[in-house]
């Protein structure tokens, strides 16, 4: 039998395992290569070809007969149940090493710090790495990629330090997990300080392609293209991988021309793009609102000859869709002839959007005519979309959905109808599913906080952040917009410079400018307009639109118009096109019977013919949202 690539294709894996059910191992060379060798290279081999299934059959069948499973047999049907996140089974083969005195293996040990990691079970991963004896480099990498990928990176930078302490030389594997962290992580100065660690780690003068690929992504990633274009030079050879990494970074950093030169230079030097490169810069374009780009890809996949894969196909959906080209969206998609899930999520994502809420659930509706299932994914998108337009029987109509269909609710879901029930107005809704959840995170709490926040249940808020903080759950920046928010909807002043206090001085965050906007409008409802005036002029940042606007609607609502005029004259050198603060400054002044300053304002406007876009607001009845405006009226169906 011919084997390819060093290992057997599905086929001939097959072809092997009939022939070992047929023969019993009864053949001329059985004691040549005995049974358990042959085992071994079955499951693995079936691995490879992405049939984890059959390698966990394979091992039943194995421990049913008695067969002997040895250290090399675990760590390989550890990798399928990773594959199928089994983490039962899992647990049940650490149970079999432990058992038979395998588990003392570092192999073995990190191929079960490996699959609880996969598998989502970070602590039993710690638990494992932090019991071992003897840990090697392998050992290490494991864990900083299990909280990498886990999205723990404060974690992942703990074991580096660790790793550090204990003197312990990373490997290659090692250093380009703990680059792609920091990538991730987005902090050129801690980028840096890694740079600094691989070059000193590396044992040729030269960085090999694949880790300086790594720190080319990283710099770029941290808005640092500079850097990233200095080692993009120093390679003696570029790959198509380093290309596209480059190029992408381009393109994420805004430089899109530089971007479409360097694509050219690559032509040039006969370096093809591959479908993964069309792909990436594909996705940058969505990201970044690239349009023009993005078309052009299209037109270059097209006259290329590129296979047109659904993989393609989704991406450039995505990107039609990020970039609001709605009706090239829809063209595409209706093109396809095979459409699965992942197309069908991309187009209703487009709508969604677009605030398109009528369009997005027609389309639901004919994906299940198509017979296509739609996944966690596509609900969630959908119930986002119930979420901003507080359409409440829309989205109870879905939960009832994902129950009737036995949908896996995992906590991306859950917390997707928590944040809906909370903020379409059924606290109580959203509080019962939070109950209900066996497994709770950060996004989840803080959906609920947000909720309570809306409602004006400040104290509510309070109660559920002291009850996270004793579950061990650690609170982020967003947890703190969402306090601070429900502290100035329920007028608790006290308890918001509190909790902003504990913020910076109890847990060390750094305030963001969402913080500060938070903090104004909490002084600024209360009436302290001069306090908040000192907290925006001490801010470390430069005070944007959201905090200015916070303080000239306060000013507004306590009557102040010399404060409206610090803060209306500071938003008119942020953006001055935007006159549609003028309007709430022209309000002010009429407000202090100060007409001249009004007709003056309005002059302006006129001048320039602004016009005073018309308020709207929406109510659901019966499942259809309508949108009401003056003099008419707009119906959004579904």
């Amino acid at each position: 039998m011919k084997i390819k690539n060093g290992f057997l294709n599905l086929e001939q894996t097959r072809q092997c395992h009939a022939h070992i059910i047929k023969t019993h191992f009864k053949f001329s060379y059985t004691n040549i290569i005995n049974p358990l060798t042959r085992y071994n290279s079955l499951v693995t081999s079936y691995i490879k070809n992405n049939k984890p299934s059959s390698a966990l059959n394979i091992y039943a069948f194995m421990r049913k007969n008695g067969s002997e499973v040895d250290n090399f047999t675990i760590p390989t049907i550890l990798k399928a149940c990773a594959q199928v996140l089994m983490t039962h089974l899992g647990k049940e083969i650490h149970g079999f090493a432990i058992k038979n005195g395998l588990d003392g293996d570092a192999y073995v040990s990190n191929a079960l710090i490996q699959m609880y990691s996969e598998c989502g079970s970070l602590v039993s991963a710690r638990y494992l790495f932090d019991e071992m004896p003897n840990r090697d480099v392998v050992s290490w990498s494991t864990m900083i990629r299990g909280y990498h990928r886990g999205g723990l990176p404060e974690e992942a930078l703990e074991v580096m330090r660790e790793m550090r302490f204990m003197d312990i030389r990373p490997s290659e594997v090692a250093m380009i997990s703990m680059v792609s962290l920091f990538a991730d992580v987005a902090d050129v100065d801690f980028g840096k300080a890694i740079h600094a660690c691989v070059v000193r780690n590396c044992k040729d003068e030269k960085l090999g392609v694949a880790i300086a690929t790594a720190l080319i992504d990283m710099y770029s990633k941290c808005g640092n293209l500079a850097y990233a274009k200095q080692l993009f030079n120093r390679l003696n050879q570029n790959s198509v991988v380093s290309w596209t990494v480059m190029i992408s970074g381009c393109i994420r950093c805004n430089e899109i021309k530089e971007g479409v030169r360097l694509f050219a230079e690559m032509i040039e030097e006969n370096v093809f793009p591959s479908e993964i490169t069309i792909l990436s810069l594909i996705i940058e374009c969505g990201f970044v609102g690239g349009l023009q780009l993005g078309k052009w890809l299209h037109a270059y996949i097209l006259r290329n000859g590129f296979e047109f894969s659904l993989a393609m196909a989704n991406a450039l959906v995505d990107m039609y869709g990020k970039c609001r080209e709605i009706r090239s969206a829809r063209t595409l998609f209706d093109g396809m002839k095979s459409k699965d899930v992942m197309i069908w999520n991309a187009v209703i994502s487009a709508y969604a959007q677009a605030h398109c809420i009528d369009k997005a659930f027609e389309l639901f509706i004919h994906m299940k005519v198509s017979k296509v299932r739609p996944n966690e994914v596509t609900m969630v998108g959908l119930l986002s979309l119930c979420t901003e337009a507080g359409a409440l029987e829309m989205g109870k109509w879905l939960h009832t959905y994902i129950e009737k269909q036995g949908l896996e609710v995992d906590v991306i879901l859950k917390t997707a109808l928590v944040d809906m029930y909370a903020k379409c107005g059924d606290v109580n809704g959203a509080y019962r599913l939070f109950s209900e959840a066996i497994y709770r995170d950060i996004c989840m709490w803080n959906a609920m906080m947000a909720g309570y926040g809306m409602h004006g249940c400040g104290e509510e808020a309070l109660i559920f952040f002291i009850d996270m903080e004793r579950s061990g759950v650690k609170p982020n920046d967003i947890t703190f917009i969402g306090l601070l928010n429900a502290c100035s909807h329920a007028g608790l002043v006290t308890e918001g410079k509190s909790v902003f206090d504990k913020m910076v001085h109890g847990l060390g965050l750094v305030p963001k400018i969402e913080h500060y906007g938070c903090m104004v409008d909490l002084l600024g409802r209360a009436g302290l307009l001069d306090e908040a005036h000192e907290m925006i002029k001490s801010m470390p940042l430069r005070p944007n639109m959201i905090v200015w606007g916070a303080f000239l609607a306060a000013s507004k609502l306590h009557k102040n118009s010399s404060m409206g005029e610090i803060a209306a004259t500071q938003i008119l050198e942020i953006e001055p096109q935007n006159y549609g603060y003028n309007v709430l400054m022209s309000n002010i002044y009429a407000v202090a019977n100060r007409w001249n300053d009004v007709a003056g304002i309005r002059r302006v406007m006129k001048e320039i013919r602004v016009k005073k876009e018309p308020g709207f607001s929406s109510v659901e009845v019966n499942g259809l949202v309508h949108k009401f405006i003056r003099g008419g009226m707009v119906n959004w169906k579904s």
